[in-house]
């Protein structure tokens, strides 16, 4: 077990530097904090390059991380190091894995247009694993993918199923012509969600939380629907819109 003690080693200042997208993209490695997300990394094969440990944190016996490299760093390093207000003593180096099998195979998919919050972001991506959808794609303007609270919403989905970036002008005609339909959610010229009959193999798509999906995007779908409001709020938070959504297109998608 490597040992760090100052806070000008040049490992510390390369995983200080993870804490930007630009980094995460170029090295294609991003940190995942906390002994939650960590069990769930290492239940990912191949995805942790290395476990950092504060000084004083003892390793749960259930994790098996005997093939991993770790490396013990004092505790003005790691809180240096942490996103957390009370940081638990452990985070992992993960390693962003390729998806393009997946990508090719799966038949259920959610798509993001331009979602911001980090929360909702990392929200919809466990409802989705919880929904058993196969992949998420993030489309463009949405908050990077392995931001620190996009990992924390998601409590660790992002190792459960495929959480990609793309650009979604260019996935929604390919979807619909593998036969995928593609469901757009506005409140205007659509239909209530309830009366639509769900295909087997079908897509998802919400949009920013202020302005919805894009028209441009809205007029390449199958069809659009969405929610009833009952009450006197204006419209629904994305996350729980996708939730409601996801749910209902997976109980009732064709056999």
């Amino acid at each position: 077990m490597k040992h760090i003690q100052s806070a000008q080693n040049p490992q510390v200042k390369q995983w200080k530097k993870l804490s930007m997208k630009k980094e995460r993209d170029r090295s294609g490695l991003y940190l995942a904090e906390g002994f939650h997300l960590v069990e769930e990394a290492i239940k990912s094969p191949g995805t942790i390059a290395e476990l950092i440990l504060s000084e004083g944190t003892d390793i749960t016996p259930r994790f098996d991380y005997k093939d991993i490299p770790i490396t013990l760093v004092t505790k003005d390093i790691f809180k240096s190091l942490s996103e957390t207000e009370t940081p638990q003593g452990i985070m992992a180096v993960c390693r962003q894995k390729s998806s393009q099998a997946a990508l090719e195979s799966a038949e259920t998919f959610l798509l993001l247009d331009a979602v911001q919050d980090p929360g909702n972001l990392g929200t919809m991506i466990r409802t989705a694993d919880a929904a058993g959808i196969d992949v998420v794609i993030a489309g463009t303007g949405c908050v990077d993918i392995y931001n620190p609270k996009v990992l924390r919403s998601a409590q660790g989905s992002h190792f459960h199923l495929p959480v990609v970036t793309g650009r979604l002008e260019e996935w929604i005609p390919k979807l619909i012509e593998k036969g995928i339909a593609v469901y757009g959610t506005a409140l205007e010229g659509a239909s209530n969600y309830t009366e639509a009959t769900p295909a087997k193999r079908f897509a998802l798509l919400v949009g920013n939380e202020g302005n919805g999906v894009s028209k441009d995007l809205l007029e390449k779908t199958t069809e659009n629907l969405y929610v009833p409001i009952y009450g006197k709020s204006e419209s629904l938070n994305v996350a729980v819109a996708a939730g409601v959504l996801l749910y209902y297109l997976r109980t009732h998608q064709a056999q």
